[in-house]
């Protein structure tokens, strides 16, 4: 009979086959399976089961010999009657046999569950979605900072961390119990876990009517690479462009503003700005200005005088950047107006990337 070496016995040891699949087999894990869809306004679908008080994620147990890119295929088949490849992995999470608190004649052993990507689906692919007979009783779109009331706890840790993942583009995160073992700083911000900013106000590209006051004036501050500046509350983990509210010393001077909060709220200071257009708020006679420029010096990371907190500072795509907003459908419009005058200043399309974290005073030439 052939003999196979234990990985883990002592030397000059080993095993017949036969032994060897059986302690193989005594460490076998559950193989599962989820789909983390979201919506464009970058709410994430959950499915409402008939079988447990908490929603899911599209998916479920791997079958034997399928693969789990598979089993996440036939999963939105039969749950949503979608047929699609899944070919993007977003997490792998090792669940722990004592994690879920599984009932002891279910003999939980532990899990292996792989999150895949399926993309954002427009109005015409949600309208296209089956459900079954039976198990799935609804779905919704729901805020991601509303997953951890709708879902599990382990759960609602892992879709977040996926989701995470999905927006920093590092490549698939290797998780434990839904946290990842080597925390991105989205991850350590915890965004996504408060509601994001809800602003659906049309963006014009024009300059604001005299008769309308402006509250507010942010900027789209783009580094050498064409990435733009955001901050992280260290809180919340909400997120916003630098910029903010006029006081009586900036004069009425929206520039002013913006250069004042830049500076105060992330030591930043910019190149000549470029006007990029306003919002409206059809029930208020106010403006919300927006502006484009090219970032030209980070300061140490200061306090912020009105709250007396340091917020994280990072770059990312402009495109990476709504995607931790929820500006609705007229976000495509201030986009677009964000990329002209990024080309307009000279600056590079930046690819989509991890986000960058930019603690201390950067040299911006080296980005």
């Amino acid at each position: 009979m052939t003999t196979t070496p234990s990985p883990d016995a002592p030397p000059g040891t080993s095993m017949t086959d036969e032994e060897y699949g059986a302690f193989r087999a005594s460490a076998a894990l559950w193989a599962g399976t989820c789909v983390l869809i979201t919506d464009e306004r970058g709410r994430v679908l959950i499915q409402h089961v008939d079988y447990r008080p908490t929603c899911l994620l599209p998916g479920g147990c791997v079958d034997a010999n399928e693969s789990p890119a598979s089993g996440a295929a036939r999963e939105l088949c039969e749950e949503l009657g979608v047929t699609t490849t899944v070919d993007r992995g977003l997490a792998v999470d090792w669940v722990s046999a004592d994690s879920l608190k599984a009932p002891a004649g279910m003999r939980f052993p532990g899990e292996i569950l792989h999150v895949y990507d399926g993309g954002t689906w427009n109005a015409e692919q949600i309208a296209a979605i089956q459900l079954p007979d039976r198990e799935i009783d609804s779905i919704e779109f729901v805020e991601p900072a509303r997953l951890p009331d709708l879902m599990s706890p382990g759960d609602a840790r892992r879709a977040l961390s996926a989701l995470r993942a999905r927006i920093n583009s590092a490549g698939p995160a290797l998780l434990e119990n839904g946290l990842p073992i080597s925390p991105t700083v989205l991850d350590r911000a915890g965004a996504l876990r408060t509601a994001r900013a809800q602003h659906h106000l049309p963006f014009h590209a024009g300059t604001a009517p005299e008769q309308l006051s402006v509250v507010q004036a942010w900027g789209w501050l783009l580094g050498p690479d064409g990435r733009a500046l955001v901050l992280l509350e260290p809180d919340t983990g909400a997120a916003c462009l630098p910029g903010g509210t006029p006081e009586l010393l900036d004069r009425g001077d929206p520039l002013v503003t913006l250069r004042r909060e830049a500076l105060e709220v992330a030591a930043a200071e910019f190149g000549e700005p470029l006007f990029l257009g306003h919002l409206t708020d059809p029930d208020k006679p106010s403006a919300r200005l927006r502006y484009a420029a090219p970032l030209t010096r980070l300061g140490p990371l200061p306090v912020d005088p009105a709250t007396g907190r340091t917020h994280l500072r990072v770059l990312a795509t402009p495109e990476q950047a709504l995607e931790l907003f929820d500006w609705g459908l007229p976000a495509a419009d201030q986009l677009t107006a964000v990329h002209r005058a990024r080309a307009r200043l000279g600056l590079p399309r930046a690819a989509r990337q991890p986000l960058t974290e930019l603690p201390d005073a950067t040299d911006l030439t080296t980005l």
